[in-house]
C-alpha cells in the first residue's frame, strides 16, 4: 500500500496482510505472545490507510477464537 505524505507519494509505504474491501485490515501473526506493539502496529496501518476496523489474528494459540483481536481507529 503506498503511502502518502505532505502530498509526496512513496509506492513502497507498508505492506499489509490482508485489506477486505478497503474497509478491514487483517494482521496476521504466528508467535508465542502478542505484544503492545503489535497491536500499535495494526493501529498504525489503520491510522494511515483510513480504515476504521482491524483484526489481528494470531495463529499460534490452541483455540483459534482466542487469537483473535478486534483494533478499532476513532470508534
Amino acid at each position: 500500500m503506498p503511502l502518502i505524505y505532505k502530498e509526496i507519494k512513496l509506492e513502497c509505504g507498508y505492506r499489509l496482510d490482508l485489506r477486505v474491501e478497503r474497509k478491514v485490515i487483517v494482521e496476521i501473526k504466528s508467535i508465542e505472545a502478542l505484544a503492545p506493539l503489535h497491536f500499535s502496529q495494526t493501529l498504525t496501518y489503520l491510522r494511515l490507510s483510513d480504515c476504521k476496523l482491524g483484526l489481528l489474528i494470531n495463529f499460534n494459540v490452541v483455540k483459534l477464537k482466542d487469537g483473535i483481536h478486534r483494533v478499532v481507529n476513532n470508534l
